[in-house]
């Protein structure tokens, strides 16, 4: 459910999109997600902090598409997203010693301090890369093939990234587990 919950303004605006034009699908995404903000509050609920950066960037980038009427700000706001991600990942290791990754995992996996380390900054090289590659489609493709890729290219880039991340932890799950380790 909290995928379904995460997705629904990127559903929004595919569904919106394919029966009108980017700018009404940008409407129904900044719509979407002002809902979910108040969703949560109106439950008494907390707002994650990656709720309120996606909703700051969908109101100034999809406000500047609708005003300017320039589609390029909708497609560069995913771009700004991943980037804003890979800032956070990398400032709070590289300046504050936090590893967000770790942070989030820690009650379900054990690992080397190394290890977490390579996660989180595999992480940051991934939403960097991500960015680039929207920018990429958006630039060298239709619209419709960007809009296309934003939900099914991402979703799928993500999706096996989580899976090579998964074989990379059970590697070194399996080997703290023949070092005696739980």
């Amino acid at each position: 459910m909290k995928f379904l919950f995460d997705m629904f303004p990127v559903i929004c605006f595919f569904s919106v999109y394919w029966f009108s034009d980017i700018y009404i699908a940008t409407a129904a995404a900044i719509v979407a997600t002002l809902s979910q903000v108040a969703w949560l509050k109106l439950r008494r609920r907390r707002v994650e902090p990656m709720l309120w950066a996606s909703l700051a960037i969908i109101v100034v980038f999809g406000g500047l598409t609708l005003m300017l009427r320039d589609r390029m700000f909708i497609m560069w706001k995913p771009t700004v997203l991943y980037w804003l991600f890979a800032v956070v990942l990398g400032v709070s290791a590289a300046s504050f010693g936090k590893n967000l990754i770790r942070a989030m995992m820690f009650k379900e996996v054990t690992l080397p301090d190394a290890v977490w380390a390579r996660l989180n900054w595999s992480w940051v090289a991934f939403f960097v890369a991500m960015g680039v590659v929207n920018l990429a489609v958006a630039y060298n493709f239709s619209e419709a093939a960007w809009v296309q890729f934003k939900l099914f290219g991402g979703l799928g880039l993500m999706l096996l990234f989580v899976v090579a991340q998964a074989f990379f932890l059970a590697r070194h799950m399996e080997e703290g587990k023949e070092k005696g380790k739980p």
